[in-house]
C-alpha cells in the first residue's frame, strides 16, 4: 500500500481518538460547544438527522450520575430513619478477641 495512504489513515485514527478523548474526558462546556459546532457542520452538509441528534446532545440537558436515564438511585433509596434505628449492643456482650 502507498505510504501516503498509510500515513493518512494513521493520522485519521489518531485524530479520531484524540477527538473522542476530548469529548468524553473534557469539561462539559467544551463538550457542548464542540457538539454544537458539529451539529451546525453536519446540517450544512445536509445530514439533518445527525445534526438534530448532535443539537440535542449539545443542549446540555441534565442527566443522571451515570449519564443515562435520570433515575439513578430513586427506586431503591432507603428512607431516612431517626436515631431509634441505630442498633445498640451492650458493652458486656461484646466478646474479646484473643
Amino acid at each position: 500500500m502507498n505510504s501516503v495512504i498509510d500515513n493518512s489513515l494513521v493520522g485519521l485514527a489518531l485524530l479520531g481518538s484524540a477527538g473522542y478523548a476530548l469529548l468524553s474526558l473534557g469539561p462539559r462546556s467544551l463538550r457542548r460547544r464542540l457538539l454544537g459546532a458539529l451539529s451546525r457542520a453536519t446540517a450544512f452538509l445536509g445530514l439533518r438527522r445527525t445534526a438534530e441528534r448532535l443539537a440535542v446532545s449539545s443542549a446540555g440537558k441534565t442527566q443522571g450520575a451515570c449519564g443515562g436515564c435520570d433515575s439513578c438511585g430513586s427506586e431503591g433509596a432507603p428512607t431516612a430513619q431517626g436515631p431509634s434505628a441505630d442498633v445498640t449492643v451492650p458493652v458486656g456482650k461484646i466478646g474479646r478477641r484473643v
